[in-house]
Parts: structure tokens; C-alpha cells; sequence
């Protein structure tokens, strides 16, 4: 096999780009009007697990709103395709950034430090999201670790056709010619359960803010969960608490959002028919007059779909029968594919 030659590795740019990233808070280059603004800051709190053992988290609080500074995950943000949005995003100590998961704006407002540079003190993110869907915000600083400490929060971008109010929702803008077996163009629904799965590992949770970063063996190459959470709520009250145990009239539409933030294949399971109509952002749709699209498809009931970390899905149920519906989430190690001990969590879904 022929050898390749490489250049000389720069220390210098390792430092910068590897090591210790840039750090400034800058204006906002090339602002203009917004139509919608947010505010987040750095916060540290903690959460009582399944056993009563109370963990350290970190994570986005809203500073206009009390308590903001313990909600986990961080707070939802809800906008409109199309709409320029402004996020002033402020560390409170250390340095962070945050990373719009899917949105793509320019390298400046994207979030990733050692593409750009990590927020000193304060810096206003600037983003306009071109397509409807389930995405992600976190700190992009640290990743691994910070991301695992909670430093997240799920973010959705109606489609233009939704109003404020509206009933029901859609799932994307429908298009002249849109049609797929089963499916209503645009996916409306009326109840709608967005689910973050999460698991954790109180080890990582004693860890230095930079740990790990200039490449140190800090043990981040091994991951053993001992907690099992939906959109923050342990696995022993994830089947009453109303963030995943939600109400639907029967015989209307639900859209059931699955996100993955653990470090865990998770397997879901619904007990009724269902059909994806959105993966990580993107709405599926037919459309041949329109190019190709991937179509939407049908999960029987029963049948497990799996979700790697940060992976996202929109399922839609339509005409939902009366009952308590679970959605059962399953936890599996990376690479063996086994459950973890105690790896599973369960929503509901009450249709009434």
C-alpha cells in the first residue's frame, strides 16, 4: 500500500480551532428586521431522578420567565417557516454557543465554535428557518459533554399555512398535486406530543465544563446510563405526567414528534398504525410533477423504528381510536444492541 505524505500539523491551529476555539461577542453581522425574538441564558439546576437521587444539569433558561431557569429540556421554541428570528444568547459564566440543529444559517450565526468562535458575554443569533419540521437547539461548545449536561431544547417550525390558533395544525404546507396512500396533504392534526428521549449518566455529571477538550482522556469514551427520561420526566411518571401523557378528542388527527437526545439507540413503538411524514426536519411527500421526493410510509402497528442521537420524527395518526395508547421508548447500548438495565420509558397517548 503506498504511503501518503502529510503536511506538518500546525499547533497553532489546533490550539485555535481544536483545543481552546476563539471566543468574542461580536455584533451581529449583516442584521436586519426581525419578526420574532428570543432570549436565552446559561443556567445551572438540578434533577430529581426515578430513585429520589438528585442530579446536576445545565441547560437554556427564558429570563422572562419565572422558574425559566429549571425547565429541562430547555424551553421550546415554536416559529414560523420563513420568519427572521434573533436569539440574544448570554453564557452567565464560562463560554457557550448555541447550535440551531438542521436550520443552517451562515457559519457566524450557526452556533459551532471551532468553525467561529464561542460566546464571551452576549451575542444575538440571527436565523431564518426555510423548511417546517422538528429540530433541535443545544450548545455546541464541548459537545459531547455539554450536550449530555442538558444544554438542549426542541425546536419547531410550523409551516407558513398554520395560523396562530389554528385547528387543526399542519405538519408542512401542502403543494398542488401532493398525494400519498393514506395521508392528507399537509398531515393536519389536532393533538400533537412532542417526546425527547434522554438517558443518564451521573458520572459525566461531576465534570469540569472544559473537560475533554484538548483531547485529555477524561473517560468520555465511556458512556453507562442509569437514568431513563422523556422530555425530562423520569420513566416511573413518564405514563401520568402531562408533558408525555397527552389528551386527544377520539377520531382526530395526532401528530406524535419523536426526538432522540441520549447517547442510546432508541427503539419506539406505537400500538397503532402510523405514517412518518417528516425525518429530521424534512417533510416526506409524493409529488412526481414537483421531483422526487421520499414519499411518506407506513408503520404498522407494533413495528419498532429506531432513532440514532439527534435524530428526529414526525409520526402522524390519523382518526385515533379511543383508549390509552403507549408509546413505548426503548434504550440500547450503541454497540452491543442490548437494553440497557431498566432502559425503558413509556408515554401515552388518552384519546377520549
Amino acid at each position: 500500500m503506498p504511503l501518503i505524505s502529510r503536511p506538518i500539523v500546525d499547533p497553532a491551529e489546533y490550539e485555535e480551532f481544536g483545543c481552546h476555539p476563539f471566543t468574542d461577542s461580536p455584533a451581529t453581522p449583516d442584521k436586519v428586521a426581525r419578526n420574532v425574538f428570543i432570549r436565552r441564558q446559561v443556567a445551572d439546576f438540578n434533577v430529581t431522578m426515578a430513585d429520589g437521587k438528585i442530579i446536576p444539569f445545565w441547560g437554556f433558561k427564558d429570563p422572562d420567565v419565572s422558574g425559566g431557569d429549571r425547565e429541562w429540556p430547555s424551553k421550546l421554541i415554536r416559529v414560523k417557516q420563513g420568519q427572521v428570528v434573533h436569539c440574544e444568547m448570554k453564557p452567565a459564566k464560562n463560554t457557550h454557543t448555541i447550535h440551531w440543529h438542521g436550520i443552517e444559517p451562515s457559519p457566524y450565526n450557526d452556533g459551532v465554535g471551532h468553525t467561529s468562535f464561542e460566546v464571551k458575554s452576549a451575542y444575538t443569533y440571527q436565523w431564518m428557518p426555510h423548511q417546517a419540521g422538528t429540530y433541535l437547539y443545544h450548545c455546541h461548545k464541548n459537545t459531547v459533554l455539554h450536550f449530555e449536561m442538558g444544554m438542549y431544547g426542541v425546536l419547531i417550525v410550523d409551516p407558513v399555512g398554520t395560523g396562530t390558533g389554528a385547528n387543526p395544525k399542519l405538519a408542512y404546507d401542502p403543494r398542488p398535486g401532493d398525494s400519498a396512500d393514506g395521508i392528507q396533504p399537509g398531515a393536519p392534526y389536532a393533538a400533537e406530543s412532542i417526546l425527547v428521549f434522554d438517558d443518564i449518566d451521573p458520572r459525566w455529571h461531576t465534570m469540569d465544563h472544559n473537560l475533554g477538550m484538548c483531547g485529555d482522556d477524561v473517560g468520555l469514551d465511556r458512556f453507562e446510563p442509569k437514568y431513563f427520561v422523556i422530555s425530562g420526566v423520569p420513566n416511573n411518571k413518564t405514563q401520568t405526567d402531562a408533558k408525555t401523557a397527552i389528551k386527544a378528542k377520539v377520531g382526530t388527527n395526532v401528530l406524535v414528534r419523536l426526538a432522540n437526545a441520549s447517547y442510546s439507540r432508541v427503539g419506539v413503538k406505537l400500538p397503532v398504525d402510523a405514517w412518518v411524514v417528516e425525518i429530521d426536519g424534512r417533510p416526506l411527500r409524493y409529488n412526481p410533477g414537483l421531483g422526487s421526493y421520499s414519499k411518506p410510509y407506513k408503520i404498522s402497528a407494533n413495528t419498532e423504528i429506531e432513532l440514532a442521537t439527534a435524530q428526529r420524527y414526525a409520526l402522524w395518526i390519523p382518526n385515533i381510536a379511543a383508549g390509552s395508547h403507549s408509546i413505548t421508548g426503548t434504550f440500547r447500548h450503541w454497540v452491543t444492541n442490548k437494553m440497557h438495565p431498566g432502559g425503558q420509558a413509556i408515554a401515552k397517548i388518552i384519546a377520549q
